[in-house]
């Protein structure tokens, strides 16, 4: 049997992760000081009741301040909406597989806890409808595919000047489709699984007190439907790079798209090795499809978090990054780009100061 450490799994979904659940769920949430605030979905179905809902990032609580007014965390969540809005009973241990899965997030086996870590894909099957989530014979992850029609309704004739200033050409932009969509002032992104179907579409506002809102980067919604699709379960690019990542045996993991298209204006369309996690973990499922794309080594080339050496932030996240080590250590090479002095400004990604410090933190990588 596969368990399942709740506090580990509460404890490792980032507040984007929450952000997702929250949208994917009706509940048109907001970045706030504190964490996050949301329609109180816990008790209403979308569209109805107030932003009464809050999500406090130190806690990792909800708190709802109306119908429920009690609190609770994301598993007793998901019994909730799921209730609510489907009709489909789950008890506990059915939302911590559930969450667990849908981030792809490892188990272990009862009574071997030295195994092979396992998903439990199984429990994805009994809710694939709702979440844009299907399982093959092979129990292989289909996700739902968007007709690509919809990329019609985006003008692309407009020069995406605030990407063209940061060394991404156009020649990268016409080729991976982005564009931008007027009714919501945002430039599109749309996100292609490992065979090039269309699974997601995220929209990257413009405007500024939106994106401090709201967040810079989220589903595009059009016509009631929203865009959307588990970003645990692909890898952004991996469509592009699958082939050169086989001959290379090397896989580049950024955090944003926007990383990955200004590797490909660097360094050429026909060299990507570059894929986005699209957040700062990595989760098992995006591990396996490298794998299975033939990486032997994968470099995590996350936004430096840290504003100098040997500080708390600094070992905040040198822990967490050889945390991620730990976790997949023996199922591939995991080596890490750190910046070791000042090439990169606090929170930018190692490929935005330009091709040279770049290749000087991929020449310098750390293998742990």
């Amino acid at each position: 049997m596969v368990v399942f450490d709740k506090s580990e799994i509460r404890n490792a979904l980032s507040i984007e992760n929450i952000f997702d659940l929250l949208q994917e769920w009706g509940g048109d949430p907001m970045y706030t000081d504190f964490g996050l605030l949301s329609a109180t979905i816990c008790h209403n179905t979308p569209g109805e009741g107030s932003k009464k809902l809050y999500f406090y990032e130190n806690s990792k609580l909800f708190y709802c301040y109306t119908g429920c007014d009690s609190s609770f965390d994301i598993f007793e969540l998901t019994i909730k909406v799921f209730d609510i809005q489907h009709n489909k009973k789950m008890d506990l241990n059915d939302a911590v597989r559930y969450i667990a899965a849908r981030m792809g997030i490892a188990g272990r086996l009862e009574d071997a806890p030295d195994a092979d870590k396992l998903v439990d894909w199984d429990i994805l099957s009994n809710y694939d409808r709702i979440q844009n989530i299907e399982l093959n014979n092979n129990k292989q992850i289909i996700l739902k595919e968007y007709d690509n029609d919809i990329l019609s309704r985006f003008n692309y004739s407009l020069k995406l000047t605030p990407w063209l200033n940061e060394d991404i050409t156009q020649e990268v932009i016409d080729y991976a489709s982005i564009g931008y969509y007027l009714g919501g002032d945002q430039i599109t992104i749309p996100h292609f699984d490992a065979e090039g179907r269309l699974v997601g579409l995220r929209g990257r506002t413009m405007c500024q007190d939106e994106g401090e809102r709201y967040g810079k980067y989220r589903p595009l919604r059009i016509n009631n439907i929203t865009y959307n699709h588990p970003l645990g379960m692909n890898l952004y690019g991996l469509n592009w790079a699958k082939n050169q990542i086989a001959i290379m045996k090397k896989a580049i993991v950024f955090e944003s798209e926007k990383s990955v298209l200004k590797y490909m204006s660097l360094f050429g369309i026909e060299n990507n090795i570059a894929v986005a996690c699209c957040g700062s973990n990595l989760s098992i499922h995006q591990v396996q499809l490298l794998i299975e794309t033939g990486a032997k080594e994968i470099i995590v080339a996350f936004d430096k978090q840290y504003q100098a050496l040997n500080t708390k932030e600094s070992k905040q996240w040198s822990n967490k990054l050889i945390k991620l080590h730990n976790k997949y250590k023996n199922d591939c090479v995991l080596s890490f780009l750190w910046d070791k002095g000042t090439l990169l400004r606090y929170k930018s990604s190692p490929i935005d100061e330009g091709k040279d410090i770049f290749l000087q933190l991929f020449k310098e990588r750390i293998l742990l």
